[in-house]
């Protein structure tokens, strides 16, 4: 008969963590030993409340720029924000909700009397699954995608939508920057998520290092982010501000993401003032 020091032995072996995996493997062929302590086990059952699965991006696609649309589409859940009157189509259960901007009564009276845009935003919601919904803004040019993880400068009247977790607020420019484009506040970005804008003509994108300047027409600027400067400055002398059109310029410095137009509202308004009937 076995010793009592040795049945004692077997005994601990047998109720130790690595006999159990061992034992529980024996029967299946082809595995690996058990990793070293330390080592990620991809048999190990994982904790989903410490590794949450990353959020599903909503699906979106531009259609027919310049003069198009963003199409969504969208799961049960998924929504979007959008200015009041961006809706073209909705296919699906699609639920709306007018409301406020995100921040109360201030914010949205900030954003629609100091920044340009509505004091109300539409939400968008799916209640089930493969719904589309279409958007677009009110200028005559491109709608560009921005993906925005740090805060944005926003022309007034180029945000057309956004997903949910992305608002805006006001920033006040002061009165020397506030000349271009007419405000003295531009819209900021408060958190992340993706951003739509629309401007006039084609929308272009323009990276700047650290140090590197660019010279922008005061009316073409789209989107800025924050990381970069910027200053309003006179353009060449008096005959240049009189007879150039180019009075007031936009200077920037990197580093920074600059977006800006290929047309503005102004110059197509002087090209069309010599056609419209003259009032008696």
């Amino acid at each position: 008969m076995p010793s009592s020091a040795s049945a004692r032995r077997r005994a601990s072996l047998a109720s130790s963590p690595f006999a159990l995996a061992s034992s529980s493997r024996s029967s299946f062929t082809g595995f690996a030993p058990p990793p070293a302590p330390g080592m990620f086990d991809p048999a190990a059952p994982r904790n989903l409340l410490c590794c949450p699965p990353a959020p599903r991006a909503v699906k979106h696609r531009i259609v027919k720029n310049p003069t198009g649309l963003v199409e969504f589409e969208l799961g049960r859940g998924e929504g979007v924000t959008a200015e009041a009157a961006a809706m073209v189509f909705m296919q699906g259960d699609i639920g709306t909700e007018t409301r406020m901007r995100k921040g109360g009564f201030l914010k949205s009276l900030k954003a629609a009397a100091l920044g340009g845009e509505s004091f109300f935003v539409n939400e968008f919601t799916a209640r089930e699954d493969g719904c589309l919904l279409g958007l677009t803004g009110n200028m005559l040019g491109d709608i560009e995608a921005l993906e925005v993880s740090e805060e944005f400068i926003v022309q007034s009247g180029a945000f057309v939508c956004s997903t949910t977790g992305l608002t805006l607020d006001t920033k006040w420019q002061g009165f020397t920057k506030g000349i271009f484009g007419n405000n003295l506040f531009m819209l900021k970005t408060v958190g992340s998520g993706t951003m739509f804008v629309n401007a006039w003509g084609g929308i272009l994108q323009k990276e700047l290092r650290a140090g590197q300047k660019m010279v922008l027409d005061n009316y073409q600027l789209v989107a800025l982010s924050s990381t970069a400067s910027y200053r309003v400055a006179k353009h060449g002398g008096f005959k240049t501000t009189l007879f150039g059109g180019e009075a007031l310029t936009l200077e920037i410095t990197g580093p920074g993401k600059v977006y800006l137009q290929t047309k503005n509202l102004m110059e197509f308004v002087r090209a069309i003032v010599p056609f419209l009937p003259k009032r008696h």
